[in-house]
């Protein structure tokens, strides 16, 4: 059965293993012009005697059944030898994967068939669907935003003038198919006094790979080759920015950083400069994928700021990709204090417009009394799935489990890939997604 995993579809093996044995029969003739029929007729007659002496008379179809005994014969030495000689070659490139060759094969043919996903946002919500989504397919975009002002990323953006790396550099770890301690050499943070105290190695290392290639978007594509990358990282644009937030009492919080530590309700957040150009690739991702993704993530701070880029939500609107918001498990306190699953939704579409948002992903798994209390002590709760009001948008929405078993409160990676792959299958074979 092990061997028949090189024929199951989209392996692209039979393609030429058809034409090797198009070549054996081409060189078989060629080789019995050159030594003359006769050996041929001798081994046809050979065949014809060995039926009559099994038969007692000369049989038609036994001969035709042994002429075809040869045929898979032959075909299952091919298919050994040309497994052994692939086998031979990438046990030199990759030793200690050799023994699953063809499972390897199976699933980045798989992957590379995946539908295009683009998913954007920022800060930690972000990797954890990343971390998700490359197991269901290797045509991911994450398009990333660029306003973090806070920890590392901040200190490096105002001494090197680059954009924010940290939340780059956790989707690029998030979508890396490479060795543990890579990732572990890209989250180190370092500690002591020195000058480099807080910083991690992962920010350093793409403040030198900007400095090196001349902008980010071209260090992150370098970046991903040492990390062995399923999918793109695109920062949401090149400009430096800052995150300010309008709240409720009319006063203005500047930088994304201090926007939750204010502990006001938030009216909107903007961009300064107002207008910021965006990656033209990440652009072009909104526009060729089948689902776009928002969040999860903080939903002011994480989420909005990409919306706000020069293009991005136009982008979005004109997309007939089906466009998909993964409402966050637990309100985040200081910036969506009390806010239900429509009041997420209706804070998007007063930025960024109708049309940005189509269906909305919940989650329906109950939060224990004793995490709930604990979310509560720092001022957050279950976010209220008001489906009446959703509905009221315009918006669809899918209730599922969504919650992590082993830190609740927050969402699961498999359970977002899997939830997200099975509404687009879902979508597409309704007829939701042509629009």
């Amino acid at each position: 059965m092990h061997l028949l995993k090189w024929l199951y579809p989209g392996m692209k093996f039979k393609r030429w293993l058809l034409l090797f044995a198009a070549g054996v029969m081409l060189v078989s003739l060629g080789l019995a012009l050159v030594f003359n029929y006769k050996y041929l007729d001798a081994v046809e007659e050979a065949i014809f005697r060995f039926v009559y002496n099994w038969r007692g008379s000369y049989d038609y179809a036994a001969t035709a059944l042994a002429g075809t005994a040869v045929v898979l014969l032959g075909l299952a030495i091919m298919l050994v030898a040309t497994r052994f000689v692939i086998r031979s070659l990438i046990m030199v490139l990759v030793p200690e994967n050799s023994g699953r060759l063809v499972d390897l094969i199976y699933e980045k043919r798989k992957l590379e068939n995946g539908p295009a996903v683009t998913v954007i946002g920022g800060g930690h919500g972000l990797s954890v669907l990343l971390r998700g989504m490359k197991q269901a397919t290797s045509n991911v975009t994450a398009v990333v935003t660029v306003a973090d002002d806070g920890g590392s990323s901040g200190r490096l953006r105002e001494e090197l003038g680059i954009i924010p790396p940290g939340d780059l550099r956790n989707c690029l770890v998030a979508l890396a198919d490479t060795e543990p301690l890579m990732e572990k050499l890209f989250q180190y943070r370092f500690e002591g006094q020195s000058a480099l105290a807080g910083h991690s190695f992962g920010n350093l290392f793409l403040a030198a790979m900007n400095e090196v290639t001349g902008d980010m978007e071209t260090a992150l594509k370098e970046s991903s080759k040492v990390l062995a990358v399923k999918g793109r990282v695109l920062p949401a644009s090149n400009d430096h920015v800052r995150l300010d937030a309008l709240m409720s009492d009319g006063s203005i919080v500047e930088g994304e950083s201090h926007i939750p530590e204010a502990h006001k309700r938030i009216r909107r957040v903007r961009l300064c400069p107002e207008h910021v150009k965006a990656v033209q690739s990440a652009l072009d991702a909104i526009a060729s994928a089948d689902v776009v993704i928002l969040g999860p993530g903080s939903l002011y701070t994480s989420v909005m700021p990409n919306l706000l880029v020069d293009g991005v939500a136009e982008a979005l609107r004109k997309s007939r990709a089906i466009k998909i918001y993964i409402c966050n498990v637990m309100t985040q306190a200081g910036e969506t204090d009390g806010y239900t699953a429509s009041m997420h939704v209706k804070a998007i579409i007063s930025h960024a417009g109708k049309g940005v948002v189509d269906y909305v992903l919940v989650n329906s798994a109950p939060v224990s009394a004793k995490i709930e209390a604990a979310y509560a002590a720092q001022g957050s709760v279950p976010v209220v799935v008001d489906g009446e009001a959703l509905t009221k948008l315009g918006v669809g929405f899918v209730k599922a489990d969504i919650m992590s078993d082993t830190d609740p409160g927050h969402h699961d990676p498999e359970k977002l890939a899997k939830n997200v792959m099975k509404m687009l299958d879902s979508l597409r074979t309704s007829g939701a997604a042509a629009r």
